[in-house]
């Protein structure tokens, strides 16, 4: 097949979305399919080979005024889309998915005239364009890694003032995303649980969505051998995500002995963010370590995770999980959340790490305090949770799953009948 693998943000240190495209499109293309990667800034870094063709916007979203009129070209803002970015992100949305889309659609003639790609997989931007690209004759299969309705309610129950339920509605492109996704030609998801909040959230029958797990490259994220240990804990993952859970960790900390550490992997916290907050609450400022690289490489968050004796996912949902896939590859054993995805990555026999209620500090700490309590328990945890992700999460099964996805796909839009 030649396939048109869509990613509307590109970066592969800006979230997950970024690490799944580049992989995917590595490893489809060793099975001889022919894959062209189409992307947003900031961009993938691509496999040798791998056509990258880009979506440029002018990144204007949380850029404050007059910082945003200072580039190059300022009258470029003037042409349409740029301008609806401009205008819709001054009241708190975030455009990048809608426009992702409509930019391609103009383009999609000509990439389509001299590429002629078989199917489209799109990353979940399910934008109003991939409806024109499919009325146009190109089936288009998307991922959805878990839907947003989840981190919007997430802030809710963090915050539950009208002006954030209005900011937060404003900000997430769930109509937009609602009609989108019943309307293409095959949903594929990464977890179990996704899949049932898609049937929730979208109406699609869990029977209509494959699930195909992602996966972990086990060569990069692997055990650093005579790393000194930092920290008794680890987390790592985005602080102000509210559902991400940092403030069920740090509460917990307050019931573990006072010689327990925990250092939090996180480029953006803010000066006067949650972090900051809970820490001084908790009074845990001899305890805690910021690691805030804002440039941190694979290869030193790798050395970071073997800095620590337990990696801690207290996440209120995951898709999928990669702090905790990646922790595991790198022979730590996770104490996590008994929620969304979690169960399926770690694994519910606690050979390779516990789970525990959400939103429950004191058996989040009760976990943690039984792995530490007995010498060499976190190194048998981790040497199982490394063998569990090895045996289970590989990036070339994953599309290996995915292709099938896609040659069915393909396959039943040769069937379908044409438009007179």
């Amino acid at each position: 097949m030649r396939i048109a693998l869509l990613t509307y943000r590109g970066n592969m240190y800006c979230g997950g979305q970024g690490i799944y495209a580049a992989y995917l499109a590595r490893e489809l293309r060793a099975l001889g399919h022919d894959v062209h990667v189409i992307a947003g800034p900031p961009l993938p870094e691509l496999a040798p080979g791998i056509p990258l063709h880009v979506i440029p916007n002018q990144n204007v979203f949380g850029v404050r005024h007059p910082d945003w009129a200072r580039r190059e070209r300022p009258l470029s803002l003037l042409a349409p889309l740029n301008l609806f970015e401009l205008g819709v992100s001054r009241f708190g949305v975030f455009p990048e998915m809608q426009t992702f889309g409509l930019r391609l659609l103009l383009r999609w003639r000509e990439l389509q005239r001299r590429h002629r790609f078989d199917v489209v997989f799109d990353n979940q931007s399910l934008s109003w364009g991939l409806l024109g690209i499919r009325a146009a004759g190109t089936p288009v299969v998307s991922v959805i890694h878990h839907p947003l309705h989840i981190d919007r309610e997430a802030d809710f129950a963090i915050d539950p003032r009208l002006a954030t339920r209005i900011r937060r509605t404003l900000y997430f492109p769930l109509f937009m995303q609602q009609q989108v996704a019943p309307r293409l030609d095959r949903i594929v998801t990464v977890s179990e649980a996704s899949r049932a909040e898609i049937q929730r959230y979208f109406g699609i029958p869990e029977k209509e969505v494959p699930v195909v797990y992602n996966g972990t490259d086990t060569d990069l994220f692997r055990p650093v051998p005579g790393t000194p240990i930092e920290a008794d804990l680890l987390f790592v993952g985005r602080t102000e995500d509210r559902k991400k859970g940092i403030g069920t960790l740090l509460e917990a900390m307050a019931h573990l002995p006072a010689g327990v550490t925990l250092k939090i992997v996180d480029g953006r916290i803010p000066d006067d963010g949650l972090v900051p907050r809970l820490i001084r609450r908790f009074r845990l400022e001899q305890r805690v370590v910021l690691h805030r690289s804002r440039m941190l490489t694979t290869e030193e968050l790798v050395r970071q995770y073997s800095t620590a004796r337990i990696a801690v996912v207290p996440s209120f949902f995951e898709g999928f999980g990669f702090p905790a896939s990646e922790a595991m590859a790198c022979g730590l054993p996770v104490v996590a959340n008994a929620a969304g995805a979690l169960p399926e990555v770690v694994g519910t026999s606690g050979e390779a790490g516990l789970l525990v209620p959400p939103r429950d500090a004191r058996a989040l700490a009760a976990a943690i305090r039984r792995i530490l309590a007995e010498p060499g328990r976190a190194e048998r945890m981790g040497r199982a949770a490394r063998a569990r992700v090895q045996r289970l999460f590989r990036w070339s099964g994953a599309a290996v799953g995915l292709a099938a996805v896609l040659e069915e796909t393909v396959r039943a839009a040769h069937r379908r009948p044409r438009p007179a």
